[in-house]
């Protein structure tokens, strides 16, 4: 005992950090984003229009397209045909799913990530436009007559026979360019679908999404509407559109629920730490 007194530590309350707040993402104008929509939609049917009257180079590109999937030794589209009409519902149910799913399916799309998750709505409104500009390019550059038209494939044209069928007599249907069935739109729009809802979500069952695509391949296949080049060109631009558009930007959702999620026990931790070197700083004195 020396008579000093040891000054007692002092504790200072731990500094309690407020959560990171992030910007919300706004949400872009309704009106706007269904001028946008609508005129991608009549650029895209006006697109498709200009590539009629093709029908002579349509199908030499097909025998062109029918050659090289058989030197690349790509599965025959027959065989998924021929699983298809092992009964007359099965191939009902797939022609439905051609002629009900694809736009409904990517206007749900579009209308949730409006909705729930704007920036990644931004980014896959730019990614659709961007692969369908370059799917018109082809379509325009490249007619081509679908594998239910040539003869030579030994295909049947099942929405016609079984129905239902969403194109009429190629003489007469001034709806549609059916010589445009490279690249496929069914299928790049799907795939399309697929990622945005895996990159916009966080469930563990998400990557159950890319059953959409797989099925829609299966069915542009089978109903013979397209060739499986088909599909790989669609992927092939869907990647360079991916590259060309960038990542998407966290959405105002995604950030709230990372910030209320972690920043508490960011803050904890912290206060525990700031607590314990002063402590220690105390004792040492």
């Amino acid at each position: 005992m020396n008579g000093r007194t040891e000054p007692a530590p002092t504790r200072t309350a731990p500094t309690q950090t407020a959560p990171t707040q992030t910007a919300p993402t706004t949400r872009p104008p309704l009106v706007r984003e269904l001028l946008l929509v609508a005129g991608l939609f009549v650029v895209y049917k006006s697109g498709r229009q200009l590539a009629t009257g093709h029908t002579g180079e349509a199908f030499r590109n097909a025998d062109r397209v029918w050659d090289l999937e058989r030197a690349l030794h790509l599965p025959g589209e027959g065989s998924v045909q021929h699983l298809l009409l092992h009964g007359d519902t099965l191939i009902r149910l797939a022609n439905t799913y051609y002629a009900t799913v694809h736009f409904p399916a990517t206007a749900a799309f579009l209308i949730w990530l409006w909705l729930r998750r704007p920036a990644h709505y931004v980014w896959s409104r730019r990614v659709l436009a961007t692969v369908t500009a370059a799917a018109l390019v082809v379509h325009l550059a490249f007619p081509l007559a679908p594998p239910r038209m040539p003869a030579a494939t030994g295909l049947i044209d099942t929405g016609r026979v079984y129905g239902p069928s969403v194109y009429g007599s190629p003489e007469t249907d001034h709806l549609s360019n059916q010589f445009a069935a490279m690249p496929s739109l069914h299928f790049g729009w799907a795939l399309m679908v697929a990622i945005g809802l895996i990159v916009a979500t966080r469930s563990r069952w998400r990557p159950l999404w890319l059953l959409h695509p797989l099925v829609t391949l299966l069915v542009i296949v089978g109903t013979a509407n397209h060739y499986w080049l088909d599909a790989i060109v669609a992927t092939a631009l869907l990647g360079l559109a991916l590259a060309a558009v960038g990542r998407p930007g966290l959405t105002a959702a995604t950030a709230g629920r990372g910030a209320d999620r972690f920043a508490p026990a960011e803050a904890a931790r912290s206060g525990k730490s700031a607590e314990k070197d002063v402590i220690l700083a105390g004792a040492t004195r």
